[in-house]
């Protein structure tokens, strides 16, 4: 007997079960199959990722389906705000498989437009547990704290979220794996994105360094732009339109 989680007006919502779940992954697999004969065959033989992302865990920023990558081809890391805490034995120990076995490329830290926990960290929103873990973006909030307060209300938690996303990226440049890796000599390219949930499109934010020395000014220069950024954009809110007469011409006072 199957049982059935009830919404409020009796309609069936899912099955405990998660039978539905189950369909369509076989439908998901029937068709990656008839699409690509011996995908998952191939799939078994060999990971070979040449990206790795450290995302938010937001359900609404599918990592493979925003850059149109299949399984296999995108190595990937999720957290609330996508931090990379120098603490984190979870995420240093990705990013270390990643570099070290899996041999990436590039490593690219995603935010998101109206990420809940940046906005969280931002108004200081009590949420529980994860208020410890979203103090790391109260420190960024904290670092800008005067050009945030500058910012009209409306841009405040977009403008957060960059600055997360420099600040992350920043990070991964220092960990020991990534220093090291360059040190050897191996390329790996680390980047700083954010994806607009408005939109669909994702935007470099042009935090990219290749070896230790350039960090500090890829950094300095991303924030600089996002700055300059977010400062045209409260310019355009809050700028006041010409007075005008009652006859429509533009008035001298």
């Amino acid at each position: 007997m199957q049982c059935n989680i009830k919404e409020a007006g009796g309609a069936d919502a899912m099955s405990i079960e998660l039978q539905e779940l189950f369909q369509k992954n076989r439908e998901w697999a029937d068709n990656t199959e008839a699409r690509e004969p011996g995908f998952f065959t191939r799939l078994l033989n060999q990971q070979s990722p040449q990206y790795l992302w450290i995302g938010c865990a937001d359900s609404r920023v599918p990592a493979n389906d925003l850059v149109g990558l299949l399984p296999g081809e995108l190595f990937v890391h999720r957290n609330v705000a996508n931090l990379l805490v120098h603490s984190d034995l979870n995420a240093l120990s990705v990013i270390q498989y990643a570099v070290d076995a899996l041999q990436v490329s590039h490593i690219i830290v995603v935010g998101h437009s109206n990420c809940g926990g940046v906005r969280a960290a931002m108004l200081n929103t009590r949420a529980g547990l994860v208020d410890n873990w979203l103090r790391h973006v109260q420190d960024v909030r904290d670092a800008h704290e005067g050009f945030l307060a500058g910012l009209h209300e409306s841009l405040q938690v977009n403008a957060l979220v960059e600055l997360n996303v420099l600040e992350q990226a920043r990070n991964v440049c220092r960990t020991t794996v990534v220093r090291d890796a360059w040190v050897r000599g191996q390329s790996v390219v680390v980047h700083g994105w954010v994806y607009g949930l408005h939109n669909g499109l994702l935007e470099d934010l042009k935090i990219t360094a290749t070896s230790a020395d350039q960090v500090g000014l890829a950094y300095d220069t991303a924030l600089a732009l996002v700055k300059q950024r977010y400062r045209q954009q409260h310019a355009a809110l809050t700028s006041q339109p010409a007075p005008v007469t009652q006859h429509g011409a533009l008035s001298d006072h």
